[in-house]
């Protein structure tokens, strides 16, 4: 306290002096116009400024997990056309590659994650391409790291869909060591974690098996990752797994996806159509 009095007594007419040109400034700034706006035109002027230069800052640390999310897709992509004939036709603009996979034709193309949710009983995912950038409904959403939900409507410029964090959508899963496949299906509490259905109790499990797309679908090509074995029991009297599924892709971070397009989806849905509308008839 001492040490305070004897500073302010040895600096009092310097504080004094910043006292009345505070006092000044402010009376100036209160009483005249111009002077007001001038000030007020800085201060939005280093505000901005301001903002400016913290968002670049932000954007850098996001580019530089962008790009690391890139090598690893890239990483995967190399990894999924490995063994494959690559087609390599490069539309405009979109089309990060096509694989031929045995009858069956994918196409990939790459959008932006423009708005998702994942608190929802029900969850959705919006991207920012559309019809004009040839998306289409019953498409799938595939991010870096794994399956992410299907396009259910569109737009000129944008794209809808379910993701895998929605009851009303379930995807043809598979286990990867042994090939037995069943119905994943998300049922609205962890984020993070699906139902594997439909696993007989005679398949050997193990914490950590890998589940992947089953291709018993014109949706998603075989072998894409949706996650692995998080916990499993055999419910007394049934014949089939209660198996919790770790989801590879956190819905909370992603940001960049590529949308599947099977290209001879059509032909496929035709013949399957005639061949179960000729088994009715009979």
């Amino acid at each position: 306290m001492r040490s305070l009095l004897r500073f302010l007594v040895r600096n009092y007419a310097f504080l004094l002096f910043l006292f009345l040109e505070a006092v000044s400034l402010a009376m100036v700034f209160s009483y005249n116009s111009f002077q007001r706006s001038r000030f007020l035109n800085s201060s939005n002027f280093i505000s901005a400024s301001l903002y400016n230069t913290t968002s670049s800052v932000l954007q850098y640390f996001e580019l530089v997990k962008v790009n690391e999310q890139l090598a690893e897709e890239n990483a995967l992509l190399r990894t999924q056309i490995e063994g494959f004939d690559f087609d390599g036709q490069l539309l405009p603009d979109t089309v990060v590659f096509a694989k031929q996979l045995a009858d069956t034709t994918f196409v990939f193309r790459t959008a932006k994650i423009i708005n998702n949710s994942t608190n929802k009983q029900q969850n959705y995912i919006t991207l920012d391409k559309g019809s004009k950038d040839g998306i289409q409904p019953d498409q799938g959403i595939l991010a870096p790291n794994g399956v992410v939900g299907v396009v259910t409507g569109v737009s000129d410029s944008y794209a809808a869909g379910l993701s895998l964090l929605n009851p009303r959508w379930s995807i043809s899963a598979k286990l990867k060591n042994s090939g037995y496949y069943g119905s994943l299906h998300w049922d609205g509490e962890n984020y993070r974690q699906a139902n594997l259905n439909e696993i007989p109790i005679h398949v050997d499990l193990a914490v950590g098996d890998t589940v992947v797309t089953s291709g018993y679908s014109s949706i998603f090509p075989e072998g894409l990752l949706i996650g692995t074995i998080q916990t499993f029991d055999q419910p007394q009297g049934e014949n089939y797994y209660n198996i919790k599924v770790q989801l590879a892709v956190d819905f909370k971070t992603i940001r960049h996806v590529h949308v599947i397009e099977n290209i001879k989806k059509e032909e496929l849905t035709d013949l399957e159509k005639t061949v179960i509308d000729g088994a009715g008839s009979n």
